[in-house]
């Protein structure tokens, strides 16, 4: 419904949304959550398939999105560990390998990924949500931290110059559900009785991945994160956007996080 702007870029593909309700054959007392926790299930199968995905981590749960012509693959390389299920009005169906079988390819043997660097600035994040009917409360300051907060000064980057300042703001409404991420000095700007989250309120990190526009076509590239970060048993949270990837990691274990990426970019070389 949205008219046609030359100020407006829009993905040709259209994607479809997963949702993993559990997290198939995980080994039992796997403490890891978010991204990190489906990565050897879906994420890391999904890339060795040639599978673009982007990825949407919320307060509640996570959502993997796939290209619509992707479904036949998606649904042949997850059918051996999940059970799957589609939506008809309002009910979950099973969905099986026949249902979507038109139009499938046996995969070519991947390449091997593109490592893209990674950048951490110093800001440090909170993952928030907000009750629905208390939305309105805030409504002004969302409004407000949205379009006019954060300007960009005329000739400067995407992201500024200085990355340790770097402007980063999500605000996701998903079945009546919301999932907010702001830096710790823009969440005092809030009233505090409004804005919840988890019981130890931690601070969490950001790794940027990308040192350009990253598209639409690659995969692999949060099987990059995720893969390292499964294996050590560390929580992400991750968001796509239409240039980068990021990952938010507990605060205090930032610098695990980054030698382990280290690690692997110097192992991919």
């Amino acid at each position: 419904e949205l008219p046609p702007s030359e100020f407006m870029q829009v993905a040709d593909s259209t994607w479809l949304v997963l949702n993993v309700v559990s997290n198939g054959r995980e080994p039992p007392g796997c403490q890891a959550t978010g991204v990190t926790k489906i990565a050897r299930s879906v994420i890391a199968p999904l890339a060795e398939h040639h599978v673009s995905v982007l990825m949407l981590s919320t307060y509640q749960t996570d959502f993997i999105l796939v290209r619509e012509r992707d479904l036949p693959v998606v649904i042949h390389t997850l059918a051996g560990e999940f059970d799957i299920y589609k939506e008809e009005s309002g009910e979950c169906v099973p969905v099986t390998c026949d249902d979507v079988s038109n139009g499938f390819l046996k995969p070519k043997p991947p390449a091997s990924p593109t490592l893209h660097p990674v950048q951490s600035p110093q800001t440090r994040f909170c993952v928030l949500t907000v009750a629905p009917d208390t939305l309105p409360a805030i409504a002004t300051m969302l409004i407000d931290v949205l379009f006019y907060s954060h300007r960009r000064v005329p000739g400067m980057g995407i992201w500024g110059q200085d990355l340790d300042s770097m402007t980063f703001f999500s605000f996701s409404l998903i079945e009546g559900y919301i999932s907010i991420v702001m830096d710790a000095e823009t969440q005092k700007r809030f009233p505090s009785d409004l804005l919840l989250t988890s019981s130890t309120g931690e601070l969490w990190r950001m790794v940027r991945i990308g040192g350009q526009p990253l598209g639409f076509d690659e995969c692999g590239i949060v099987a990059q994160i995720a893969e390292p970060l499964a294996a050590a048993d560390i929580s992400a949270y991750y968001i796509s956007t239409f240039n980068f990837d990021h990952a938010l990691v507990p605060e205090e274990g930032i610098a695990e996080v980054i030698q382990l990426l280290q690690q692997r970019q110097e192992s991919g070389r």
